[in-house]
């Protein structure tokens, strides 16, 4: 496939999930400019002999300690070696190449001093699929993500791992291999490449284009489970939502309305029902879905904007040859985005496990006890709902917010931290767990459809069932069930849900960003 160029400063979210999806990506060419402007700033503040924090000087609470001349670049090395001090399991490589293509963005912009080289090595990496290793833990989120983005600068001085067409062998050999040689990093680079929160960025990003996938899934699910339990469409009436305003609670009932809209289902039940009111789980599916659409939008502007910032200290300004030290490199942004991500994947899940109960209650559903037709010899759905229900406790246990966590670090010279690292990084097994859980709600609808024949629903979520159906026989009598549940996590995670529902009547979080 076709690079992805990076504009710095104008890039979108689709251009973030082209490269998270496996796209190489190169910096605008447009840019280099800016990059050699900024290296020679560096340079000549180097050669004016100014105390500059990071170029000349020791880092964190060592920040008065001067540095001559002739140890500038061991300084830079040095920072690279003592920084690079992870734990845990590594990182997803489509969060590693996404991490790579925000540092070269933010690198772009001519304002970290780093040279063309450097700026060619990031790409370099991307174009040939050379990943570092780096593990998950060990950043607090500032200042910057220090110890994941040391691993990556590592891997460009030739140190560590680096995982190549699969196969993991020291960062030397990957390079030599791939007719590189390892960088050696001028002054002010190794803060440079350290400082950031492209970290914890692209676990965010990562997180918030897997929750958009959760949303519409949702409300495809939703729509479905309505179908089957014989509820309204009353309550997603576009009259009642703009009484309210909120744009996500419209758009949402809109999706749903539009889901049902045909369904031989609903017309069998329009009068002589007794029924006044459907659970909340049904009737209020538009404002809480819509509540967490109008959260992640937010984090969608977000992200955006911190992808195409620069999240570096110092900052260089080559129109005089100054260097400002600031806090660029706390992640407070990205820290409230991602916990905004964990309410909302979290609500998501638990709204769907309330329908997946609602199904499986013949006292509320009208349908045969857990959706067998011969319920007590066969327990049906009874299991799936417990499973559902363990996975909502984990998401909620995770959703407490990270960002409220601060523990002063660097002999309390960084004495409030962000935690915005824990906080995206916990995100992915959040969203995991929520796709399992609409998996287990997908299954329920369609068979409690099936016990309604031979009435049929509309016509997208009839497209849905035959989705289903594809890879999950009806439940006759009780089998083993795991394997089902694994098909139809595969349809949920691969969108093929949303597509076979049809993705345009479905609300877009990134659309515009």
């Amino acid at each position: 496939m076709p690079p992805i160029v990076l504009h710095p400063g104008a890039i979108k979210l689709t251009a973030w999930r082209a490269v998270l999806d496996g796209a190489p990506a190169v910096l605008d060419p447009a840019a280099l400019s800016a990059v050699a402007r900024g290296a020679a700033s560096v340079a000549r503040i180097v050669g004016r002999g100014d105390p500059v924090y990071g170029v000349n000087t020791g880092f964190g609470k060592l920040a008065s300690l001067r540095i001559p001349p002739e140890d500038l670049r061991q300084l830079q090395r040095n920072l690279v070696l003592s920084h690079a001090a992870g734990l845990g399991a590594a990182m997803p490589a489509p969060v590693v190449r996404l991490m790579i293509a925000l540092k070269l963005a933010s690198l772009g912009h001519g304002a970290s001093g780093v040279r063309a080289e450097t700026v060619a090595m990031l790409e370099a990496m991307l174009a040939r699929d050379l990943l570092p290793v780096i593990p998950q833990q060990g950043s607090v989120g500032a200042s910057g993500d220090l110890a994941p983005l040391a691993h990556l600068a590592a891997a460009m001085i030739g140190v560590g791992t680096i995982v190549a067409a699969g196969t993991a062998m020291p960062a030397e050999q990957a390079l030599a291999r791939a007719g590189l040689a390892p960088l050696t990093l001028a002054a002010k680079e190794g803060l440079a490449l350290l400082n950031g929160t492209q970290f914890s960025t692209a676990y965010a990003l990562a997180a918030l284009l897997g929750a958009e996938r959760l949303l519409q899934t949702g409300l495809v699910t939703g729509a479905l489970s309505t179908d089957a339990a014989r509820g309204s469409d009353v309550p997603f009436d576009a009259r009642i939502h703009a009484l309210r305003g909120h744009r996500g609670q419209a758009a949402c009932a809109a999706s749903l309305a539009g889901l049902l809209a045909g369904s031989a289902i609903r017309a069998s039940h329009l009068t002589g029902d007794l029924r006044v009111q459907d659970p909340y789980c049904l009737r209020c599916q538009p404002q809480v879905m819509g509540a967490a659409f109008d959260l992640l939008r937010q984090v969608a502007a977000t992200l955006a904007t911190e992808a195409n910032g620069v999240s570096d200290n110092p900052l260089i300004f080559a129109e005089d040859d100054t260097a400002l030290s600031g806090g660029n490199f706390h992640a407070e942004p990205v820290a409230f985005a991602a916990d905004i991500v964990a309410l909302a994947v979290c609500e998501i899940g638990a709204l769907a496990e309330r329908r997946i109960a609602l199904l499986t209650d013949p006292a509320v559903s009208g349908l045969p006890a857990f959706l067998t037709p011969r319920p007590g010899l066969n327990s049906g759905f009874m299991l799936p709902q417990i499973a559902a229900a363990a996975l909502v406790a984990e998401n909620r246990q995770m959703a407490h917010p990270a960002s409220v966590d601060s523990v002063p670090t660097c002999a309390n010279q960084e004495d409030h931290v962000s935690m915005a690292a824990h906080g995206a990084r916990r995100l992915l097994p959040m969203i995991e767990n929520a796709t399992g859980i609409l998996a287990i709600e997908l299954l329920d609808p369609t068979q409690g459809c099936d016990l309604l024949a031979p009435l049929r629903s509309s016509a997208p979520l009839e497209r849905v069932r035959a989705c289903v159906r594809s890879v999950v026989p009806r439940l006759e009598d009780d089998r083993h069930l795991q394997p089902d549940i694994a098909a139809s996590t595969a349809l949920v995670r691969s969108g093929a849900v949303v597509e076979a529902a049809g993705a345009s009547r479905l609300p877009r979080v990134a659309a515009g960003a």
